[in-house]
């Protein structure tokens, strides 16, 4: 169907006020940090120091964590314990996941100034997917309208750092281990090569979207360091840049654009 001029006239307008909307948040807005890499990396732990240490700073500081909704986690769960999910249904739910926090928790605090600090966010998703043999594209479609972080870290270990780390702990589950797709029947064994895969998808995401990487084999306290040098030296991109398709949406959902216009 040809959009009348009528409609085309007014998108632009309707582009206009958006973009203005945004120019004047940007300075007030907060920024959105994600933690990211395989099991074992450390990055819950460096995400519950740098919450802390944002805190003290004075900063207001929302965590989000992935596959967390009210809304989808309790499905995952039973879907998990079924051992009945398909990587296609995987993905779809989590980005469901992503879509319920993007509009409930990430977007309002962003937008109300805060620092959000995930830990975990699509590249999860992407990783582990691709590892479970779907297409990148098909998966970016999947999360579309994308919302991407200001800056993404991303732990990285060895194999053998990620296994050990992780079975020190615990038995790795189904799904963590991967065996819906590798058909091992050994958690470890399974995870060993399930791991492998997702560290590699890493690696392919980490240079098409260029990820922080951090070392997580390094002393905690230098890795922390780091992280605080990487947040005050940052530049933030503009949310125009990539972001204006979900924020559009979002802002349209909540009415806030109307709002902040006093239409």
């Amino acid at each position: 169907m040809t959009a009348t001029p009528a409609r085309t006239s007014q998108t632009r307008v309707a582009r206009k006020r958006l973009d203005a909307l945004l120019r004047e948040r940007e300075a007030d807005r907060g920024l959105l940090i994600a933690f990211e890499g395989p099991d074992g990396s450390g990055k819950t732990t460096q995400r519950k120091l740098f919450t802390r240490w944002l805190e003290s700073q004075g900063h207001r500081v929302v965590t989000t964590k992935w596959a967390s909704s009210p809304l989808v986690k309790p499905l995952l769960k039973v879907r998990k314990q079924a051992r009945a999910l398909s990587p296609e249904e995987f993905c779809l739910l989590q980005a469901a996941d992503l879509r319920y926090r993007l509009e409930q928790e990430i977007l309002p605090a962003l937008w109300s100034g805060a620092t959000v600090v995930a830990d975990r966010y699509l590249f999860t998703s992407l990783a582990r997917d691709a590892a479970r043999g779907l297409d990148l594209d098909w998966m970016l479609h999947a999360y579309s309208p994308l919302f991407w972080p200001d800056l993404v870290l991303n732990f990285t270990v060895s194999l053998d750092t990620s296994t050990s780390r992780v079975a020190s702990k615990h038995t790795p589950k189904y799904y963590d281990a991967g065996q819906d797709v590798t058909n091992l029947d050994d958690p470890i064994v399974s995870y060993r090569a399930f791991e492998t895969r997702v560290m590699r998808e890493y690696e392919n995401l980490s240079l098409i979207f260029r990820f922080v990487a951090v070392d997580g084999e390094r002393p905690i306290y230098e890795q922390h360091k780091r992280i605080r040098q990487l947040f005050q030296e940052g530049r933030r991109a503009a949310w125009g840049e990539w972001n204006v398709e979900a924020l559009a949406e979002w802002m349209e959902w909540t009415g806030i654009h109307e709002a902040d216009h006093g239409e």
